[in-house]
Protein backbone atom coordinates (compact mmCIF):
# COMPACT_ATOMS: atom_id res chain seq x y z
CA UNK A 1 0.00 0.00 0.00
CA UNK A 2 1.41 3.04 -0.98
CA UNK A 3 1.14 6.02 1.36
CA UNK A 4 1.74 10.06 1.14
CA UNK A 5 4.20 9.97 3.72
CA UNK A 6 6.74 7.78 4.99
CA UNK A 7 5.97 5.10 8.77
CA UNK A 8 7.74 5.24 11.39
CA UNK A 9 7.33 2.83 14.16
CA UNK A 10 7.96 4.06 17.43
CA UNK A 11 7.76 0.74 19.02
CA UNK A 12 9.00 -2.64 18.46
CA UNK A 13 11.27 -4.81 19.84
CA UNK A 14 14.53 -7.40 18.62
CA UNK A 15 15.43 -10.94 20.30
CA UNK A 16 18.44 -11.96 19.78
CA UNK A 17 19.24 -15.64 18.71
CA UNK A 18 22.53 -16.10 19.73
CA UNK A 19 21.99 -16.35 24.09
CA UNK A 20 25.20 -16.72 24.82
CA UNK A 21 26.13 -13.61 23.80
CA UNK A 22 23.24 -11.53 24.87
CA UNK A 23 22.10 -13.60 28.15
CA UNK A 24 18.39 -14.04 29.14
CA UNK A 25 17.83 -11.61 32.38
CA UNK A 26 14.07 -10.49 32.33
CA UNK A 27 12.75 -8.13 34.84
CA UNK A 28 11.50 -10.31 37.96
CA UNK A 29 12.75 -13.15 36.64
CA UNK A 30 10.30 -14.19 34.45
CA UNK A 31 10.70 -14.07 30.96
CA UNK A 32 7.63 -13.19 28.69
CA UNK A 33 5.28 -15.80 26.52
CA UNK A 34 6.32 -13.44 23.72
CA UNK A 35 9.49 -12.98 23.11
CA UNK A 36 10.07 -16.94 24.00
CA UNK A 37 7.05 -18.07 21.30
CA UNK A 38 7.87 -15.34 18.46
CA UNK A 39 11.04 -13.92 18.72
CA UNK A 40 12.07 -11.40 15.90
CA UNK A 41 15.74 -10.45 15.29
CA UNK A 42 17.48 -7.70 13.33
CA UNK A 43 17.01 -9.53 10.34
CA UNK A 44 13.38 -10.66 10.90
CA UNK A 45 12.29 -7.08 11.73
CA UNK A 46 14.06 -5.18 8.62
CA UNK A 47 12.32 -7.94 6.71
CA UNK A 48 8.69 -7.45 7.95
CA UNK A 49 9.28 -3.74 7.68
CA UNK A 50 10.06 -4.32 4.23
CA UNK A 51 6.57 -5.95 3.37
CA UNK A 52 4.88 -3.77 5.75
CA UNK A 53 6.08 -0.63 4.54
CA UNK A 54 7.24 0.59 7.50
CA UNK A 55 10.58 3.11 6.62
CA UNK A 56 12.05 3.48 10.28
CA UNK A 57 11.68 1.65 13.62
CA UNK A 58 12.53 3.12 17.15
CA UNK A 59 13.94 -0.56 18.70
CA UNK A 60 12.55 -0.49 22.43
CA UNK A 61 14.28 -2.38 25.11
CA UNK A 62 13.15 -5.66 26.11
CA UNK A 63 12.65 -5.31 29.33
CA UNK A 64 10.88 -9.07 30.04
CA UNK A 65 14.06 -10.59 28.43
CA UNK A 66 16.80 -8.47 28.86
CA UNK A 67 16.30 -6.19 31.87
CA UNK A 68 18.07 -3.35 31.82
CA UNK A 69 21.05 -5.05 29.33
CA UNK A 70 20.30 -2.90 26.07
CA UNK A 71 23.24 -4.55 24.49
CA UNK A 72 21.28 -6.41 21.63
CA UNK A 73 19.22 -3.23 20.92
CA UNK A 74 22.49 -0.74 21.12
CA UNK A 75 24.12 -3.55 18.44
CA UNK A 76 21.13 -3.86 15.90
CA UNK A 77 21.17 0.30 15.89
CA UNK A 78 24.47 0.60 15.15
CA UNK A 79 24.66 -1.78 12.80
CA UNK A 80 21.64 -0.27 10.95
CA UNK A 81 21.85 3.26 11.12
CA UNK A 82 18.67 5.37 9.86
CA UNK A 83 16.78 2.32 9.62
CA UNK A 84 17.01 1.98 13.55
CA UNK A 85 17.27 4.29 16.49
CA UNK A 86 17.13 2.65 20.03
CA UNK A 87 15.28 3.43 23.20
CA UNK A 88 17.52 1.74 26.64
CA UNK A 89 15.77 0.50 29.81
CA UNK A 90 17.49 1.55 32.73
CA UNK A 91 17.04 1.34 36.79
CA UNK A 92 15.71 4.70 37.69
CA UNK A 93 16.58 3.75 41.51
CA UNK A 94 20.08 2.63 40.71
CA UNK A 95 22.64 4.99 42.40
CA UNK A 96 24.49 5.09 38.91
CA UNK A 97 21.11 5.44 36.90
CA UNK A 98 22.72 8.71 35.42
CA UNK A 99 25.93 7.28 34.63
CA UNK A 100 23.83 4.21 33.35
CA UNK A 101 21.85 6.86 30.74
CA UNK A 102 24.64 8.66 29.75
CA UNK A 103 26.78 5.49 28.65
CA UNK A 104 23.84 4.29 26.57
CA UNK A 105 24.02 7.40 25.06
CA UNK A 106 27.34 7.42 24.18
CA UNK A 107 26.78 4.32 22.41
CA UNK A 108 24.68 6.11 20.19
CA UNK A 109 21.10 5.69 21.96
CA UNK A 110 18.03 8.03 21.21
CA UNK A 111 16.42 7.57 24.55
CA UNK A 112 15.66 6.03 27.83
CA UNK A 113 12.63 4.01 29.29
CA UNK A 114 11.32 3.44 32.67
CA UNK A 115 9.23 0.04 32.49
CA UNK A 116 6.90 -0.20 35.76
CA UNK A 117 3.93 -2.11 34.85
CA UNK A 118 3.04 -4.44 32.11
CA UNK A 119 2.24 -8.31 31.17
CA UNK A 120 5.30 -9.58 33.55
CA UNK A 121 5.16 -6.88 36.61
CA UNK A 122 8.69 -6.26 37.09
CA UNK A 123 8.48 -4.54 40.82
CA UNK A 124 5.19 -4.32 42.08
CA UNK A 125 7.03 -1.43 44.75
CA UNK A 126 8.51 0.62 42.25
CA UNK A 127 7.32 4.04 41.73
CA UNK A 128 8.28 6.67 39.04
CA UNK A 129 8.19 9.72 41.75
CA UNK A 130 10.42 8.05 44.59
CA UNK A 131 12.69 10.36 45.62
CA UNK A 132 15.71 8.28 44.86
CA UNK A 133 14.70 8.91 40.89
CA UNK A 134 15.57 12.23 41.04
CA UNK A 135 18.45 12.98 39.56
CA UNK A 136 17.82 10.95 36.02
CA UNK A 137 14.76 12.44 35.72
CA UNK A 138 16.32 15.82 36.10
CA UNK A 139 19.43 14.21 33.35
CA UNK A 140 16.88 14.01 31.54
CA UNK A 141 15.23 16.61 31.29
CA UNK A 142 18.63 19.01 31.35
CA UNK A 143 19.72 16.69 28.38
CA UNK A 144 16.34 16.66 26.94
CA UNK A 145 16.37 12.95 26.39
CA UNK A 146 12.84 11.41 25.45
CA UNK A 147 11.87 9.13 28.21
CA UNK A 148 8.90 6.09 27.20
CA UNK A 149 7.43 5.34 30.18
CA UNK A 150 5.51 2.21 30.73
CA UNK A 151 2.66 2.59 33.19
CA UNK A 152 -1.26 1.16 33.44
CA UNK A 153 -3.88 3.53 34.38
CA UNK A 154 -3.75 3.42 37.83
CA UNK A 155 -0.42 4.50 38.27
CA UNK A 156 -1.16 7.73 35.91
CA UNK A 157 -0.99 9.94 39.13
CA UNK A 158 2.96 9.11 39.67
CA UNK A 159 3.57 10.42 36.13
CA UNK A 160 1.50 13.63 36.84
CA UNK A 161 3.73 14.12 40.21
CA UNK A 162 6.77 13.88 38.12
CA UNK A 163 5.53 16.30 35.44
CA UNK A 164 4.43 18.55 37.69
CA UNK A 165 8.10 18.70 39.48
CA UNK A 166 10.03 18.52 35.65
CA UNK A 167 7.74 20.33 33.21
CA UNK A 168 10.64 20.48 30.36
CA UNK A 169 10.96 16.70 30.45
CA UNK A 170 10.02 15.04 27.61
CA UNK A 171 7.95 11.74 27.94
CA UNK A 172 6.20 9.33 25.98
CA UNK A 173 3.36 7.08 27.57
CA UNK A 174 3.73 3.54 26.16
CA UNK A 175 0.16 2.44 24.69
CA UNK A 176 -1.57 5.59 25.92
CA UNK A 177 -0.80 3.57 29.62
CA UNK A 178 -3.45 0.74 28.09
CA UNK A 179 -7.21 2.85 29.49
CA UNK A 180 -10.64 1.12 29.89
CA UNK A 181 -12.16 2.37 26.67
CA UNK A 182 -15.45 -0.32 26.29
CA UNK A 183 -17.72 2.74 28.22
CA UNK A 184 -17.02 4.24 24.53
CA UNK A 185 -17.89 7.89 24.17
CA UNK A 186 -16.91 10.66 26.09
CA UNK A 187 -14.83 7.71 27.75
CA UNK A 188 -15.27 8.75 31.25
CA UNK A 189 -13.09 5.99 32.41
CA UNK A 190 -10.58 7.61 30.74
CA UNK A 191 -10.75 10.21 32.83
CA UNK A 192 -6.79 10.18 34.27
CA UNK A 193 -5.24 10.05 31.05
CA UNK A 194 -7.51 12.74 29.10
CA UNK A 195 -6.20 15.25 32.34
CA UNK A 196 -2.70 14.59 31.36
CA UNK A 197 -3.48 16.89 28.43
CA UNK A 198 -2.34 19.95 30.05
CA UNK A 199 1.22 18.68 30.23
CA UNK A 200 2.70 20.09 26.65
CA UNK A 201 5.83 17.77 26.84
CA UNK A 202 3.71 14.61 27.03
CA UNK A 203 3.64 12.58 23.95
CA UNK A 204 1.54 9.18 23.49
CA UNK A 205 2.56 5.98 21.78
CA UNK A 206 -1.00 4.88 20.08
CA UNK A 207 0.13 0.99 19.47
CA UNK A 208 -1.90 -2.39 19.08
CA UNK A 209 -3.34 -2.31 22.16
CA UNK A 210 -5.34 0.40 22.10
CA UNK A 211 -6.39 -0.41 19.07
CA UNK A 212 -7.79 -3.56 19.53
CA UNK A 213 -8.92 -2.63 23.16
CA UNK A 214 -10.88 0.72 21.27
CA UNK A 215 -13.07 -2.00 19.44
CA UNK A 216 -14.66 -3.39 22.52
CA UNK A 217 -17.81 -2.29 24.03
CA UNK A 218 -19.63 0.89 23.04
CA UNK A 219 -16.50 2.07 20.97
CA UNK A 220 -14.66 1.87 17.91
CA UNK A 221 -11.16 2.78 16.98
CA UNK A 222 -11.96 5.55 14.53
CA UNK A 223 -14.26 7.41 17.02
CA UNK A 224 -11.19 6.69 19.90
CA UNK A 225 -8.97 8.15 17.75
CA UNK A 226 -10.66 11.23 17.15
CA UNK A 227 -11.08 11.97 20.86
CA UNK A 228 -7.66 11.70 20.99
CA UNK A 229 -6.83 13.65 18.31
CA UNK A 230 -9.15 16.29 20.34
CA UNK A 231 -7.52 15.47 23.67
CA UNK A 232 -3.76 15.85 22.50
CA UNK A 233 -3.49 16.86 19.29
CA UNK A 234 -2.24 14.59 16.49
CA UNK A 235 1.39 16.45 16.98
CA UNK A 236 1.79 14.61 20.67
CA UNK A 237 0.39 10.72 19.18
CA UNK A 238 2.82 8.64 17.40
CA UNK A 239 1.71 5.15 16.60
CA UNK A 240 3.68 1.76 17.54
CA UNK A 241 3.09 -1.50 16.17
CA UNK A 242 4.20 -3.07 19.64
CA UNK A 243 5.67 -6.14 17.26
CA UNK A 244 6.62 -8.62 17.65
CA UNK A 245 5.39 -8.69 21.48
CA UNK A 246 1.38 -8.06 19.83
CA UNK A 247 0.66 -11.01 17.52
CA UNK A 248 -0.14 -11.14 14.16
CA UNK A 249 2.55 -9.45 12.32
CA UNK A 250 3.68 -6.11 11.74
CA UNK A 251 1.19 -5.98 8.01
CA UNK A 252 -1.46 -6.32 10.05
CA UNK A 253 -0.79 -4.20 13.03
CA UNK A 254 -0.27 -1.46 10.68
CA UNK A 255 -3.41 -2.14 8.58
CA UNK A 256 -5.67 -2.07 12.15
CA UNK A 257 -3.38 1.78 12.65
CA UNK A 258 -4.35 2.85 9.38
CA UNK A 259 -7.92 1.38 9.42
CA UNK A 260 -8.56 3.06 13.26
CA UNK A 261 -7.05 6.28 11.66
CA UNK A 262 -9.50 6.58 8.57
CA UNK A 263 -11.98 8.99 9.46
CA UNK A 264 -9.02 11.42 10.74
CA UNK A 265 -7.45 14.16 8.24
CA UNK A 266 -4.84 13.48 6.01
CA UNK A 267 -2.67 15.76 7.94
CA UNK A 268 -3.44 14.59 11.51
CA UNK A 269 -1.87 10.95 9.73
CA UNK A 270 0.95 12.13 8.49
CA UNK A 271 1.73 13.47 12.25
CA UNK A 272 1.24 10.23 13.52
CA UNK A 273 2.78 7.45 11.36
CA UNK A 274 5.74 9.57 11.06
CA UNK A 275 5.83 13.71 11.98
CA UNK A 276 5.43 12.92 15.90
CA UNK A 277 8.02 10.60 16.26
CA UNK A 278 10.75 12.24 13.95
CA UNK A 279 9.73 15.25 16.29
CA UNK A 280 10.15 13.50 19.20
CA UNK A 281 13.79 12.14 17.65
CA UNK A 282 15.56 14.06 15.49
CA UNK A 283 17.98 11.32 14.05
CA UNK A 284 15.16 9.54 12.47
CA UNK A 285 15.36 12.57 9.71
CA UNK A 286 18.78 11.18 8.92
CA UNK A 287 17.11 7.87 7.64
CA UNK A 288 14.94 6.76 3.74
CA UNK A 289 12.49 9.91 3.13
Amino acid sequence: MALPWPVVDTHCHVIAPDTARYPLQPMGGKQSDWSRERPVDAAGMIAAMAEAGVAQAVLVQASTCYGHDSSYTRDCVQAQPGRFIGVYSIDLLAPDAVQQAAQWQSQGMAGMRFFVAGHSMAHHDLRLDDPRAEAVWRYASDQGIPVCVQIRAGGLPQLEAVLTRFPQVTVLLDHLARPTLEDGPPYAQADSLWALARFPRLNFKLTTHNFLESAQGRSTPQVFCEAAVRRFGAQRLAWGSNFPASAGGLSHQLKLALDGTATLSDEDRAWIFSGTARRLYPSLGLGPQ
